[in-house]
């Protein structure tokens, strides 16, 4: 069964920015925060990274290495935010 999230005391320019963003793509503000859940949820812990960059050994795994994986998790999703933002523009019709 789906469970319910209530987040109190969101500041107003927050609020107001999730609102936009979730207009920009067309959807309602509880269905765009439900989806950045979805996008957010599985990624890993920053101690799990570190594990799994040690190949699951007790080792410290070194800063370089941290960054250098969520450099590219980062750039990542910068694409995939890119590329939605692009099916966005094609799709909408602009007058002039």
């Amino acid at each position: 069964m789906s469970k319910m999230i209530q987040v109190r005391n969101v500041p107003d320019d927050v609020h107001r920015r999730l609102k936009v963003r979730a207009a920009s793509e067309g959807r309602s503000p509880s269905d765009y925060l439900l989806a950045e859940m979805d996008r957010v949820a599985p990624r890993p812990t920053l101690a799990e990274m570190g594990k799994r960059l040690a190949g699951g050994r007790s080792t410290d795994v070194g800063r370089d290495e941290i960054v250098a994986s969520f450099v590219r998790i980062a750039r990542s999703e910068r694409r995939r935010s890119i590329d939605s933002c692009s099916r966005i523009a094609t799709s909408t019709s602009y007058r002039r």
